[in-house]
C-alpha cells in the first residue's frame, strides 16, 4: 500500500514512468490474466438535466442535437451485440428523466434474458431506484466521482452535491452491485495532491472497476479555452490504480485514444484489461459528444469490434469469452 506522499512523488517524477507502467502490467497479468474483456456500449440518450462544466451533453448546450433511443430499440441493440459475441452490455446515458424506474426495469429484464451481464451508467438515483434495478437483474453500476476535492467538484458540477455523489456509491455497493467509479485528469485547478487522493479514494470505497481518462475540452462548455488533460499523467494515475487495487477491472478508455492514436493499446500494456466498443449505430454516436473528436464515431458496430479485436491480438492478448466479473468483487 503506497502512502499519499509516495503516490504524489511518483506522479510528479517522470523519470521512472516506464518502470511504473511495466509494474502495473505485471500486476495486471498476475491478478486478472491476459484476457481483455469487451463490453458492448449502448449510448441510449444524450438528454441530460445536469450542467457539468466539462461535458458536451450539459443541459445548457443548445448546439447539440438531442436524441433518445426508445425501449424496444435499446433491447434490439443489446440483442445484436449478444449475437456478435458480447457477454456484457453497458447502458449509458445522460440523466434523462424520461427513463422512469418502470421503463428501466423493463429494459433490464429483457436484456438479462440474453444471458449477458449488465452494467448501468445512468447517473445519480435514489437508493430505491438502485434497488429496483438490482432486483431486475442489473449486475454492475458505474458512477464516476470525477474528483474527490469537494471544492473542485462543486465548481465543476453546478447544482450538484458532492456528498450525494459519495452516498450513491455507497448505496450501490451496499446493494451488491459490482461498483465502478473513476476520475478525470486535467480539470482546471486540479492538483497532483488531488489525483493522489482520488487513487486512495478508489481503495477506500473498495471499488471493483475504475475508469480514468484525460479531460478533453468541448467548445460548447465553460472549459472551452482550457487545456486538455495530459495523456501520460492520466496513464500514470491508471497504472497506480492497478498497483493499489491489483485485481479490479480497468478499462482502456476511449478518451485515451482520442489524445493518442495508440492510446487504448498503450493503456492495455500499462494495467488496463477492459475495452468498451460502441454497439450503437453511427447516427447516434456522433451526437453523444461528451467531448469532441471521439474515435470511431463513423464506424458501425461490427467494424468497431473487428478493429479493436485485431489490435488486442496484435499485442499477444486474447479476447475473453465470459462475462468478466471483477475478480476483486468475487474475492469478497
Amino acid at each position: 500500500m503506497l502512502t499519499k506522499q509516495e503516490i504524489i512523488d511518483i506522479l510528479k517524477d517522470d523519470t521512472n514512468n516506464e518502470k511504473l507502467f511495466l509494474k502495473a502490467d505485471k500486476l495486471r497479468q498476475e491478478h486478472v490474466g491476459d484476457e481483455v474483456h469487451l463490453r458492448g456500449l449502448i449510448e441510449f440518450s444524450n438528454i441530460c438535466k445536469c450542467q457539468c462544466k466539462y461535458c458536451g451533453l450539459r443541459a445548457p448546450n443548445k448546439e447539440v442535437t438531442r436524441y433518445r433511443i426508445y425501449e424496444d430499440d435499446i433491447i434490439s441493440y443489446a440483442r445484436n451485440a449478444a449475437d456478435m459475441g458480447y457477454k456484457t452490455m453497458v447502458l449509458q446515458s445522460g440523466e434523462d428523466e424520461y427513463f422512469t424506474v418502470e421503463k428501466m426495469v423493463k429494459i433490464i429484464k429483457e436484456i438479462k434474458k440474453l444471458g449477458v451481464a449488465l452494467t448501468l451508467s445512468i447517473g445519480e438515483k435514489s437508493y430505491d431506484e438502485y434497488k429496483a434495478y438490482k432486483d431486475a437483474g442489473a449486475d454492475r453500476y458505474l458512477i464516476r466521482i470525477e474528483t474527490t476535492n469537494p471544492d473542485l467538484y462543486a465548481k465543476m458540477h453546478p447544482n450538484m452535491d458532492f456528498n450525494k455523489r459519495i452516498k450513491c456509491l455507497y448505496d450501490i455497493k451496499s446493494l451488491g452491485y459490482e461498483t465502478g467509479t473513476g476520475c478525470l485528469v486535467g480539470l482546471p485547478g486540479q492538483t497532483i495532491e488531488d489525483l493522489a487522493q482520488d487513487i486512495l479514494f478508489f481503495k477506500e470505497i473498495d471499488a471493483d472497476m475504475v475508469g480514468i481518462g484525460p479531460l478533453i475540452t468541448h467548445p460548447q462548455t465553460p472549459l472551452k479555452d482550457e487545456n486538455n488533460g495530459d495523456f501520460w499523467l492520466a496513464l500514470k494515475v491508471m497504472a497506480l490504480t492497478r498497483i493499489i487495487l491489483p485485481d479490479i477491472n480497468i478499462p482502456a478508455t476511449t478518451a485515451m485514444e482520442t489524445l493518442n492514436p495508440n492510446g487504448r493499446i498503450i493503456a492495455l500494456k500499462s494495467g488496463a484489461n477492459v475495452v468498451m466498443p460502441n454497439v450503437t449505430s453511427s447516427e447516434y454516436r456522433k451526437k453523444y459528444e461528451i467531448y469532441p473528436n471521439k474515435i470511431c464515431i463513423h464506424e458501425e458496430p461490427d467494424k468497431c469490434q473487428n478493429c479493436i479485436s485485431a489490435k488486442i491480438k496484435s499485442i499477444g492478448r486474447t479476447i475473453a469469452d465470459n462475462q468478466g466479473q471483477s475478480k476483486h468483487f468475487l474475492s469478497k
